[in-house]
């Protein structure tokens, strides 16, 4: 017996994505994540000349986070204390924030809010990275109590 063939699926071979997706989904469904991120892509594709993944990890690179802040006790006060982001820590943090800019635009479809912050976090604007130099300012505010991370 033949095996069936598989239609052709963005996500395949790329660990990003399929992060992506799941972060997408709510309620287990990921047939609908899928076809949000399907449809984004393609509002991508129409509205740039570039490749429509290059944006998406140019987007997730653009809006990853190199610092931030972590509340830290010593003698009964807390501290904020800037501490650097581990890599895995770093894309759950881009996904979410790309995620949650997206969720808070209002007035389209979710695909379309999705394709429109990424081309936002791909240029370097857009409520994800308004959240990424936000958590570095506070890092920066902060930089005095460093020698109080472990």
């Amino acid at each position: 017996m033949a095996k069936p063939v598989k239609p052709y699926i963005v996500s395949d071979s790329n660990p990003q994505v399929e992060k992506f997706l799941c972060c997408i989904m709510k309620q287990g469904k990921k047939s609908i994540a899928r076809r949000i991120f399907k449809d984004a892509l393609e509002v991508i594709k129409t509205r740039t000349k570039e490749a429509p993944m290059e944006v998406f990890s140019k987007a997730l690179l653009n809006a990853t986070p190199l610092v931030e802040v972590r509340p830290k006790r010593v003698a009964g006060s807390v501290y904020q204390v800037p501490v650097e982001v581990t890599p895995k820590r770093q894309v759950a943090l881009s996904i979410r924030w790309i995620l949650g800019a997206a969720r808070e635009r209002k007035g389209m479809p979710m695909s379309q809010k999705l394709a429109l912050e990424l081309l936002d976090a791909s240029a370097e604007q857009g409520g994800a990275i308004k959240k990424k130099q936000d958590v570095l300012k506070m890092a920066q505010a902060n930089k005095a109590f460093a020698h109080l991370a472990k």
